[in-house]
């Protein structure tokens, strides 16, 4: 079943490995809390209110530079690990990850005050509370689990390309190196804006249960390359030149057309909840229904669709479907149909969110202002 799959070589560790490989989580969640606590960061506040002040709540960043030090250590492979072992221990890393993301979401959630008519099994998937702060607010939880698994993101993808070249050389599929560049990017593009993040539906809405705890650090770290999975060990596709010239060209402008939508359309709504008359870039008056004290933003790219970063974050992962060459292998599918499927579904709580939130009426009228979910003109 296995070989069947394509991903017998993630099942090559020797035993004494695969215990490494199991507890690797666990020493990152580890070592990553110790230096994103130590190291210096800049004071900001967000969006989000703090119930016991009355104030936004305050957060201290510095993802990037955290990120950037990963990133040298792994490559100078200071700490003696081979830079392909992140890709070759996933498997057994997941499973590892797994267990501690459970059992830290245990302690996240039943910690907290008990929320009548809910399950503890829907309380452990949804969460409790909406912010979990410690050290007189020098360790944020969610933007923790944000660090981790970005940075995770981007070393499990280059270590995934580490191995593909160990195994083919001169022969290497350009596509594996392409995706690891594009989640490397996307990572880093991140980072830059990280305050950004503080403005965005997870920071805002979510709660940290199971579903934010174990999507945070293994989703986003370690499954967001399954497509590498099972495309690690395939070379080049070899097509002739001038297709060869599409497809290497093709997909990083689809890619890019792609960040720029989920780019722009957030940094639109950032500018927009921090400085509501301002024109976006200079150029895009802003636009909007007023909710009571609410503003609904409905100008820009926020006109042109209800959620359109999300039509951003579908090209990318078809960009990512497309980036290895191999287009009828199904691994190449996995991280788009998980994309788009996710999104969806947002979308559609997003929209009943909205509807308490700024009342069906207003969010009646928005809709008929703005009539396309994520796609204009299809859906």
């Amino acid at each position: 079943m296995i070989e069947w799959l394509g991903i017998g070589h993630l099942f090559e560790l020797s035993r004494a490995e695969a215990i490494v490989g199991f507890f690797t989580p666990l020493a990152i969640f580890a070592v990553f809390f110790v230096v994103q606590l130590l190291l210096p960061g800049r004071r900001v506040t967000g969006y989000v209110i703090d119930p016991e002040t009355g104030s936004p709540r305050s957060y201290r960043l510095n993802g990037i530079l955290v990120f950037a030090i990963a990133v040298a250590v792994w490559a100078l492979e200071l700490t003696g690990m081979p830079r392909d072992w992140f890709y070759r221990s996933s498997i057994y890393a997941v499973a590892g990850g797994t267990v501690f993301a459970t059992i830290f979401s245990i302690l996240a959630v039943f910690t907290r005050p008990e929320h009548k008519g809910k399950s503890p099994l829907r309380a452990l998937w949804d969460g409790r509370a909406l912010e979990l702060q410690f050290f007189n607010h020098r360790f944020d939880t969610k933007m923790y689990l944000y660090v981790v698994g970005g940075t995770m993101l981007s070393l499990n993808a280059m270590s995934g390309a580490a191995y593909h070249y160990g195994l083919f050389g001169e022969a290497s599929n350009p596509g594996v190196f392409l995706f690891a560049a594009f989640l490397t990017f996307y990572v880093l593009d991140y980072f830059v804006f990280e305050r950004v993040q503080l403005y965005t539906y997870d920071v805002i809405h979510e709660h940290l249960g199971f579903k934010l705890i174990w999507g945070g650090l293994i989703v986003y770290g370690w499954l967001y390359i399954l497509p590498l999975w099972g495309l690690a060990v395939h070379p080049d596709p070899g097509f002739a030149a001038p297709w060869n010239h599409v497809w290497l060209i093709g997909t990083p402008a689809l890619f890019l057309v792609g960040w720029g939508i989920t780019r722009g359309a957030n940094m639109q709504k950032y500018t927009f909840k921090r400085w509501p008359d301002r024109k976006f870039l200079g150029l895009i008056e802003p636009e909007y229904i007023e909710a009571g004290d609410r503003r609904i933003l409905c100008s820009g790219l926020w006109g042109v669709a209800r959620h359109f970063n999300y039509l951003g974050e579908g090209f990318f992962a078809l960009s990512i479907a497309l980036v290895f060459g191999h287009f009828s292998n199904p691994w190449a599918w996995t991280y788009f149909v998980f994309i788009v499927g996710l999104f969806i579904s947002r979308q559609r709580f997003d929209d009943r969110l909205c509807a308490e939130k700024y009342g069906a009426e207003k969010w009646a009228e928005y809709r008929a202002r703005v009539k396309w979910r994520i796609i204009p003109g299809v859906y």
